[in-house]
């Protein structure tokens, strides 16, 4: 017999628990009342205090006067992805380090099983201005630490990649035909970085730099079978002033990550 796919049992039920994780963490902060999250939801408000219960039971979600917020479980699962996915010791140390190198906020980046998530970055959570935040990463093909990583795997993954994800519009020079971002993540592997000039958003550039010892398209360092990557973004206008400084900062950082790693066997 197939699962229940009714309100408040089988695969629907987790599916709809997820969703109001998902409205509760995109209000910026606020509050979310039960009633406003069935209306999301399209369910009743018996079925919502259903759902919300167990949130609520392991600590996803928190009930207040005024609706529900995060829980203490959530700071947990971040420094959890933070272990599994540290390609090396105390990266936080390193990408304040790239901070201060380059006067740009830094990220690290990775991919594995299909997806690309900028893992942590020296951006205060209350940045509401900058481009990249942590969390799935769908802009790959108009990112540098998406574009750096992309170089890193084989056609086929790459071509899987784009498939499921697309290939957006989001500014004037975001590239979206998939000859085009192939040749230039040729470009990118042959020069060892990559540059994102204003394709993600129209006043940013990012640069990236893949933590690999030139494995050529096989996989990076750490976290499993995941490609790392470190990336700063910076206003276009200082990036064109900075240019040469700026990369050769974040080279130097990857190749210091990369000589502390254990070589492989």
């Amino acid at each position: 017999m197939p699962p229940s796919t009714g309100p408040g049992t089988g695969p629907q039920s987790v599916d709809r628990a997820l969703e109001i994780l998902d409205a509760v963490a995109d209000t910026g902060g606020g509050p979310v009342s039960a009633k406003a999250l069935a209306r999301r939801l399209g369910c009743s408000l018996s079925t919502a205090y259903h759902l919300l219960a167990p949130l609520t039971g392991r600590g996803y979600l928190v009930r207040t006067a005024q609706g529900y917020v995060l829980g203490p479980r959530i700071p947990g699962l971040h420094r959890s992805l933070l272990r599994q996915l540290e390609p090396a010791p105390r990266m936080a140390d390193v990408l304040a380090g790239l901070r201060r190198a380059t006067g740009a906020e830094a990220y690290h980046t990775a991919y594995r099983g299909g997806l690309i998530t900028v893992v942590d970055t020296t951006a205060p959570v209350t940045d509401t201005g900058n481009p990249f935040t942590p969390g799935r990463e769908t802009r790959a093909h108009a990112t540098a630490h998406g574009k750096a990583l992309l170089a890193e795997l084989p056609r086929p993954a790459v071509r899987r990649y784009l498939a499921e994800h697309g290939m957006a519009r989001l500014t004037g020079s975001t590239i979206t035909r998939t000859d085009v971002l192939e040749a230039e993540l040729s470009r990118v592997r042959g020069q060892g970085f990559a540059v994102s000039v204003g394709e993600a958003d129209p006043a940013y550039t990012c640069v990236a730099v893949t933590l690999s010892r030139g494995s050529g398209g096989s996989g990076g360092s750490g976290g499993g079978d995941a490609v790392h990557a470190l990336s700063v973004s910076l206003p276009t206008a200082e990036f064109r002033r900075r240019d040469r400084e700026i990369r050769t900062a974040l080279v130097r950082t990857a190749e210091e990550v990369l000589a502390a790693l254990p070589r492989p066997r």
